[in-house]
């Protein structure tokens, strides 16, 4: 059975850091793409960042230089460093798994919430 696992959201004020953790189990880690989306109310998900198997990280732009992704294969953990946090970060922030082989693999985690206020 697969588990993806987010923690670490909540309530910080505009300027504040969070740190995001997804916890896995049940899929060989390593050889899956890790990513972080996120859902704001009334609009899309949308991809965060994602970190490749081979440790290439993709950014989404509005969150270069403020965010950072990284993944402890030992843990099966994936990260989300956020920085610089603004209002307009507030979202539910989704951990993904994902794999090409015969067929297409997608995880999802069951998301947590990041709400930035004052």
């Amino acid at each position: 059975q697969v588990q993806l696992v987010e923690s670490g959201g909540g309530l910080v004020q505009p300027g504040g850091s969070l740190r995001l953790s997804c916890a896995t189990s049940g899929i060989i880690f390593t050889i899956y793409r890790m990513g972080w989306y996120r859902r704001a109310p009334g609009k899309q998900r949308e991809l965060v960042a994602n970190i490749f198997s081979d440790s290439r990280i993709n950014y989404a732009d509005y969150v270069k230089g403020r965010f950072t992704i990284s993944r402890d294969n030992a843990k099966s953990t994936v990260y989300l460093q956020m920085h610089s946090l603004k209002p307009e970060d507030t979202a539910v922030y989704y951990c993904n798994a994902h794999r090409v082989a015969s067929r297409s693999y997608d995880y999802w985690g069951q998301g947590t919430q990041v709400t930035v206020s004052s």
